[in-house]
């Protein structure tokens, strides 16, 4: 009879020691599954961006044009690439487009993307533009297409 209550000792013994490695294992599979999803996560939210939702202005005396975009990168110390949904507002009018080159030293900007100009009786759809002499003139590239209301 003593014989019987030793090995059950045993086999209970090891029987608990399995359920607690597996239950070790387990716990511990589900932790590096949890950090690989926030490294993932971590991963995507980071990007090559210098600036986020970055905002700048250009200013002369009569007026002064607003710009915002969704993402910025340095290309110099002056010049700033400005990507995704970027706009360009003032009083008088408003520009859209997708890719833009500011220039914070100079107050230019420029780019060779779509874009689309409004104002009050105004359209310019054009495939690029270039914002030079403080705000003052803007020239528009390649295809453009006006219409006067």
């Amino acid at each position: 009879m003593n014989f019987f209550l030793h090995i059950n000792k045993k086999i209970i013994f090891f029987f608990g020691l399995i359920i607690v490695f597996s239950f070790l294992i387990i716990i511990f599979s589900k932790q590096i599954n949890i950090n690989n999803i926030d490294l993932n996560i971590s991963q995507k939210i980071l990007s090559n961006v210098d600036i986020a939702e970055p905002k700048f202005a250009i200013s002369n005396d009569s007026r002064k044009i607003h710009i915002t975009a969704k993402e910025g990168n340095f290309l110099n110390k002056d010049e700033i690439l400005l990507n995704k949904n970027v706009k360009f507002k003032s009083n008088d009018f408003s520009i859209e487009t997708e890719k833009v080159i500011f220039d914070r030293n100079k107050q230019t900007a420029e780019s060779k993307t779509k874009s689309l100009f409004t104002s009050k009786n105004t359209t310019i759809s054009s495939d690029g533009f270039n914002i030079y002499d403080n705000g003052n003139k803007i020239m528009f590239y390649g295809n453009s297409l006006i219409v006067l209301k």
